[in-house]
């Protein structure tokens, strides 16, 4: 099973771009009845794997804008401490009804705004100033979203480099796509230190992931993504809402 789920979310990643800790996070815990805590831990480690497959192909294209990523860390590493300092606080005790609500609500959030970029209608490219400095401002937040519940570095990345950034589209990508990274990984030395993280599951998640990454790779040009992206989106947005209504 857990081979399948690896193999699946790494076929879906490479198929519709969504992000790995939107999809692990929610699967591991309403089907594999995975804690919150090991679960989020677990989805940044295997995010981290998912992601350095794909950063040097940006990296050797010289799409990764390193002066923007210098930014995004600088208010995106401070954000994961606090993210993962709540979500240990969160873990035990009486609190486990508020982390689930919380960890839905942001499934749901991040899937909604990948879908609304969906079905935005696409306008034509126009001056877009650049307001780079204010970026570890915005950047603190997703990191800590990223450190609590390892979803939103994709879809809320992106979405803040579009709109205060001059990059072009595949310079969003790629700058994104490390930014990512770099979250998963810090927050991943985190909960790894912390023991949230399951070593079996995981090596069973990342060997499934690697096949699924080659079979996406192969099928991406093959099958036609938008229909794909909207019907995983939907998806997500029901197990986020199923995730925030469980108390145990």
């Amino acid at each position: 099973m857990e081979l399948l789920i690896g193999f699946a979310i790494a076929t879906a990643i490479a198929l519709t771009g969504v992000g790995a800790g939107s999809m692990t996070t929610p699967v591991l815990i309403l089907f594999l009845r995975i804690p919150p805590a090991v679960a989020v831990g677990t989805s940044l480690v295997f995010g981290a794997v998912v992601k350095v497959v794909s950063v040097p192909g940006y990296a050797w294209r010289r799409q990764v804008n390193l002066k923007v990523l210098a930014y995004l860390l600088a208010g995106g590493i401070p954000g994961v401490l606090i993210g993962s300092i709540a979500l240990n606080k969160l873990k035990n005790g009486p609190y486990q009804g508020i982390l689930y609500t919380m960890l839905g609500a942001i499934i749901v959030l991040t899937a909604s705004l990948r879908l609304y970029r969906t079905f935005k209608p696409k306008t034509s490219a126009g001056y877009i100033p650049d307001r780079t400095k204010i970026l570890p401002w915005l950047a603190l937040p997703i990191g800590a979203e990223v450190g609590f519940s390892s979803a939103g570095a994709g879809a809320l990345g992106s979405l803040l480099l579009l709109g205060v950034t001059p990059l072009t589209a595949a310079e969003v990508i790629g700058t994104d796509l490390c930014f990512g990274l770099g979250l998963s990984a810090i927050g991943s030395f985190i909960q790894v230190g912390a023991g949230n993280y399951d070593s079996a599951l995981l090596l069973k998640l990342v060997i499934g992931g690697v096949m699924g990454a080659v079979t996406g790779s192969i099928l991406a040009g093959r099958i036609a993504q938008r229909p794909l992206r909207v019907a995983l989106l939907l998806t997500l947005i029901v197990l986020g809402c199923q995730l925030a209504l469980r108390r145990s």
